[in-house]
């Protein structure tokens, strides 16, 4: 099937191009958004699609090297939507956002920054301070960038972006440790593996040791520290702009639940949500 030509005659219309790249998508993102009036849900819709082409650049097979160089072609796509000449359906379609909601530029470049750390040919984390700064890139900058298209640019509005960034990632991680290091990447930090005294890097050996439950224990609950966090400061801002941020933070917190419930020795088993519990939560959390 054909994409919908842009009445403009500048390629793909970027509504509709956006519009597909979410529907495709089976993430909770999909059903949080949904409550949003239609500008600020299209504005969402964008940041996704941004989020998503990036994304794919770096997890797809190809030669890091051309990774980078894609990378790179966003960083400065990126620039010229912000000069007004987007060439992309993507940056086309955020446009009009940029301008209505002030979305900021840097948090576009950050997560271009995570994207470019996944993109090398193995990931370890050093730290995990450098964990943070990972999760800040690639989810604490989409967080920053929806506040914006919330309407909850002030704060507490970035602190909640930034709880809510490390909680989702963190979780993430948690949730996807054998199909990222099937990606030869492995995010838990050096540092706190040493901490439990794993001083092996071999992926097979670490997965095994018997203390990287406890590791993965250590992570689950700063992760719930963060999720804690938020719905703290959600409550006190008791704005009903942050219900999609509500209902996305009810899909994560409950897979890592289940995550902990399911335990750190069987991560071969997977544990997603299904779609009908999707459903429930979005409904539940966002009539709120």
């Amino acid at each position: 099937m054909k994409a919908a030509l842009d009445p403009s005659g500048n390629g793909p219309d970027p509504l509709l191009h956006v519009n597909r790249i979410v529907a495709q998508s089976s993430s909770s993102f999909l059903w949080g958004m949904r409550i949003l009036p239609r500008e600020r849900r299209r504005a969402m819709f964008a940041i996704y699609a941004f989020c998503r082409e990036v994304d794919d650049i770096a997890d797809e097979p190809g030669e890091v090297a051309e990774k980078r160089r894609a990378l790179t072609g966003w960083r400065e796509e990126i620039r010229r939507l912000y000069a007004g000449e987007p060439t992309r359906p993507t940056t086309r379609a955020l446009l009009d956002p940029v301008r209505r909601f002030n979305l900021p530029q840097d948090e576009f470049f950050a997560v271009i920054d995570g994207m470019e750390t996944d993109a090398s040919p193995t990931v370890r984390m050093t730290t995990l301070e450098d964990l943070l700064r990972y999760c800040r890139n690639v989810a604490g900058a989409v967080g920053l960038l929806s506040i914006h298209a919330f309407g909850v640019p002030r704060e507490p509005g970035p602190r909640i972006a930034r709880a809510l960034g490390n909680a989702f990632q963190l979780t993430n991680i948690l949730r996807d440790l054998k199909e990222d290091a099937g990606l030869r990447r492995l995010y838990v930090p050096l540092d706190l593996l040493a901490k439990h005294g794993i001083a092996t890097r071999s992926l097979e050996e670490v997965f095994v040791h018997p203390r990287f439950a406890d590791v993965c224990a250590e992570l689950a609950e700063l992760a719930r520290s963060h999720y804690d966090e938020a719905d703290k400061l959600m409550k006190e801002l008791q704005s009903r702009r942050m219900r999609p941020a509500a209902v996305m933070m009810a899909g994560y917190r409950e897979t890592l639940e289940k995550l902990r419930a399911r335990g750190w020795k069987r991560i071969d088993e997977p544990v997603r949500l299904k779609q009908t519990r999707k459903i429930w939560l979005a409904v539940r959390h966002g009539l709120l």
